[in-house]
């Protein structure tokens, strides 16, 4: 009787097992999800020419020099491949992906599901976000419809979609690790103004799966793909992706105006921890810690003063830099900020009109003057530029073409401070270059990059 009732047990065991493994089974069936999204993601090539200088040392001594004006530095041009992923966002040909996959091309080519290809042209770019516009010639195409980024939570399924080693649709799955996750891979010279807010997921990426699709189960875009942490350059256990919430505004902002419009409350802050918690005497380790209000800032207007402690922004609990950033990065000028503080204990709550960094809420728009000087197109530095990098004037490269700049290595983008030890530079100094005989100096600096460059060109 004994050993019939144990039978009988071990039967419903494995029958309950069954079940479950038939439900988890069923509960994890990305199908739906990655056929409504592989449609939508695009494999993208970009053509990029590189020049390289070599010393030709055949004619090397004065009288060729001198007498001819003879130049030893020769160049030769390196043409060189790159790919990545990017996502379709609207049927009439506009694609999103990061501003890295084709900030340095001088041609994209872009490749659907379907094996069409197509010419791409760049609409904007967004360094601080990592973020790019491009747009395709066709009116035919399957856009990837928006999640929310705000509503993921950690532990929850997503897939990652997009084109690794040049393996066209490939996905892969994973949970959400983190979220507000901040890798300081985008930090400007002043740390102003660019994105530190990344969800955080084990799901497989690799080299070209950037600018590629992270979506949840109902097949919905919840972040572009970004990132991967590795120090071989390969996946070795987590990926990083940009809040979708974050994409859409700045989507919007690159197809309306060419540059992003970015809200400013005007405050520097710091998390709060046990020794500042102690210092200032507050009551507990939430929130972040006002350190600076700006004079004319919107946070000023509002009654925000340095002591202040920031417990929510629109309703969401803020604890972290990272959190700040993303609430932030979702708003525009112009739009009322509604902030929870807690001062001297005593809980309060502000409205701040937030504004740009210029403290109006006028419309940013890049149409600067452009000139061309040694195959290169030059404008002077924008408003926000020379807040953001505390300069009163300076040049960037906006399109470095088969140039004399190129054959030193640099990339549009690149911003000059000074030629030949002249700091404030204007387009007048641009169209100077080609008149230059000789020797000359050129410093500046990359966006996106802590250093200052010098390079020696000879004309």
């Amino acid at each position: 009787m004994t050993k019939n009732r144990n039978t009988i047990v071990k039967q419903i065991s494995f029958l309950f097992m069954g079940i479950c493994m038939a439900l988890f089974t069923q509960a994890q069936d990305f199908t739906l999800a990655a056929e409504k999204s592989l449609h939508s993601v695009v494999y993208i090539q970009c053509l990029a020419h590189q020049q390289s200088s070599y010393y030709d040392d055949f004619f090397d001594n004065d009288f060729f020099n001198n007498f001819f004006g003879y130049n030893p530095f020769k160049s030769r041009q390196r043409t060189y491949r790159t790919s990545g992923s990017g996502v379709i966002i609207s049927k009439d040909g506009y694609i999103v992906t990061n501003n890295h996959v084709v900030a340095d091309a001088n041609s994209i080519t872009i490749t659907l599901n379907d094996k069409r290809e197509f010419i791409a042209k760049i609409i904007g770019t967004d360094p601080s976000t990592d973020l790019a516009v491009i747009k395709i010639e066709t009116d035919d195409l399957t856009p990837l419809e928006y999640g929310n980024s705000d509503s993921v939570e950690v532990g929850q399924w997503v897939l990652a979609v997009g084109n690794p080693f040049n393996l066209t649709s490939t996905v892969t799955a994973g949970i959400v690790s983190a979220k507000a996750r901040n890798l300081n891979i985008l930090s400007d010279r002043n740390n102003r103004n660019t994105l530190t807010s990344f969800i955080q997921t084990d799901a497989a990426m690799n080299p070209g799966n950037s600018g590629g699709a992270l979506v949840n189960t109902e097949g919905k875009l919840v972040g572009i793909n970004a990132a991967i942490a590795s120090s071989t350059g390969s996946y070795t256990g987590y990926s990083f992706a940009i809040p979708v919430n974050i994409a859409k505004k700045v989507i919007k902002d690159l197809i309306e105006y060419g540059t992003t419009q970015k809200a400013s409350a005007g405050i520097t802050i710091q998390e709060v921890d046990s020794k500042l918690m102690l210092e200032n005497n507050l009551r507990d380790m939430h929130g972040v810690y006002v350190t600076q209000v700006m004079k004319k800032s919107a946070a000023e207007k509002a009654g925000i003063k340095e002591g202040d402690v920031i417990i929510r922004i629109n309703g969401k609990e803020v604890n972290t830099n990272a959190e700040v950033n993303e609430v932030m990065a979702q708003m525009s000028p112009g739009e009322v900020a509604h902030y929870e503080i807690v001062r001297k204990g005593e809980v309060m709550k502000k409205d701040l009109t937030l504004l740009n960094e210029s403290n109006t809420m006028e419309v940013v728009v890049d149409n600067s003057e452009t000139v061309e000087a040694m195959g290169c197109t030059f404008r002077e530095i924008n408003q926000d530029e020379k807040t953001s990098y505390s300069l009163s004037k300076g040049l960037v490269i906006t399109k470095i073409g088969k140039s004399r700049l190129s054959a030193l290595g640099l990339r549009s983008g690149f911003i000059i401070t000074a030629i030949d030890g002249k700091v404030n530079l204007s387009l007048e100094d641009a169209k100077a270059l080609d008149n230059k005989k000789g020797q000359t100096q050129i410093e500046g600096f990359y966006p996106n990059d802590n250093r200052t460059y010098s390079f020696i060109m000879v004309l």
